[in-house]
Parts: structure tokens; sequence; C-alpha cells
């Protein structure tokens, strides 16, 4: 069913949204991508996902921390690929310190990429996905939209915030063929964690698996971390028929940290 619709995948060049767009483009979705990296790695992605599924893929560097930036990245995928059937708000950015230390601009930055650029990007979709009658906005936010968290104030709160938002499009779109849905991971195997691991290694001086998994049990109860494939493989059935009334629901995918 998902055969020539369009999404849009912001911070698409690597990690989670990057396995949510080989996800869609093996559906035959075409895919707009959205993030930063040299020109010719994502010119040699781009072409490589578009031979490889025989869709249209395209790029976008829109820096969505940017005020009116994320508005013209769906404009940009209207105009290149024609229309915007399926949006994911992937792209992030976090900053940690004490609520005392945190800079203003680090907090404006967190909420801006986090919750503010999702805001646009859903407004600016939503009108021409109510026009045809379907459209799919999943928000990956995180486990730290539905807990708490030391030293991240500034991402636990734009992430509580991406999941009020997906709850309140829910059920603005909930008399229509439009859903919106969050999901929330927990650590995942991206290079952020393995950076984590690369650095209590070197402190600890200790094997780099061992540190990969000390750093994951550190809040995964399976002591494993997410993989961005799982993540995508959870983005893809948000779009299909069979999650049809799936709507405002916040997924958590965590190896057992909130059971705790």
């Amino acid at each position: 069913m998902l055969e020539g619709k369009v999404a849009v995948i912001t911070g698409s060049t690597d990690g989670i949204g990057l396995a949510i767009a080989r996800a869609l483009a093996a559906q035959k979705v075409d895919i707009m991508l959205n993030g930063f990296g040299e020109a010719s790695a994502i010119d040699a992605l781009r072409r490589e996902l578009a031979q490889a599924h025989g869709v249209r893929v395209c790029h976008s560097p829109a820096d969505l921390s940017v005020g009116t930036e994320a508005t013209q990245l769906i404009e940009t995928a209207t105009r290149e690929l024609g229309r915007v059937d399926i949006l994911v708000n992937n792209a992030g950015t976090q900053h940690k310190s004490v609520v005392e230390q945190h800079p203003l601009d680090k907090w404006n930055l967190v909420l801006g990429l986090n919750l503010t650029a999702p805001f646009q990007t859903i407004r600016a979709a939503l009108p021409q996905m109510r026009e045809r009658g379907w459209g799919r906005i999943i928000n990956i936010a995180s486990i730290y939209g539905l807990v708490g968290g030391y030293e991240r104030s500034s991402y636990v709160a734009s992430k509580h915030g991406l999941v009020g938002l997906t709850k309140a499009v829910a059920l603005e779109t909930a008399g229509s063929p439009i859903t919106c849905n969050a999901i929330c991971p927990g650590d995942v195997s991206t290079r952020i964690f393995y950076k984590t691991a690369k650095d209590l290694a070197l402190r600890e001086n200790i094997s780099r698996e061992e540190a990969q998994r000390r750093v994951a049990a550190t809040n995964m109860p399976s002591g494993n971390t997410v993989a961005p494939e799982q993540v995508a493989a959870l983005a893809a059935f948000l779009c299909s028929a069979s999650a049809s009334e799936m709507r405002g629901a916040a997924l958590s995918m965590d190896g057992g940290w909130q059971a705790r």
C-alpha cells in the first residue's frame, strides 16, 4: 500500500533516520533525505537507495534548528517529489549539564530542534495530507519523553513536549485516515552510544565489548541496545494499514527500562 508514497525523514543521513529511510525505500516509498555530511557521501547514499529499490531519492541540507528551514524542507520535498505522505521527525540534539549550569542558548537549541522543528514540519505537511485523505506522522521521541533523567533537562523537556505534540495532533486528525504516533527508544546503537562506550573503555582500561555491555546495562535491564533497524521496522509498521487505528501512541522500545 505504500508504493508511490513520499516520505520526508529528518536527520536521515545516518543512524535511526537512515535505517527508516532504508526500510521505507524497500517498500517502494520515494524518499527525501535530510541531514548533514560530506556531499559526495550523501550523493552516493542517495544513488544507492534509488538503485537498490527503484525509487526516487532526494536530499535537503535544511538546518532544522534555523527558524524557517523546517517549513522550507516540506516545500522542497513537495516541489521535487510532488507530495508528502509520510513525515518522520527524527532529527535531534542534546546538551548535558545540571539545570543551574545549563546555558540558555543550549536550551533554546535543543527545544528548537527537538520540538519546534517537528511542530513546523507537521504544520506545513498536514494540509496536503488532509487534502489527499491519507498521511502518517511519526515522531522519534525517546524514553526520556516518558521518564526523567539526570543532567539533561532540555532534552527531557523537549521529548516530553514531543510526546504531547503527538497526542494533540493525533486528536486533531482522529476523524481522518491520518495518524500521528511517537516512538520512544532507549539506548540505541548509534555513533553517540559507541563513542560513550569507547570513552569508558579507555577510562577503565576494558575491552570495547565490555564497555558497550556496561553502558547498555546502565539503563537497559536486557543488557542490550536497540538497533536502528528495530526502530525502523516499528516506523514502517506504523505506516501500514494494520496500524491505522494506532493514534497518539508513545511506543517504548527500551529493553525493560520502564518495567523496573
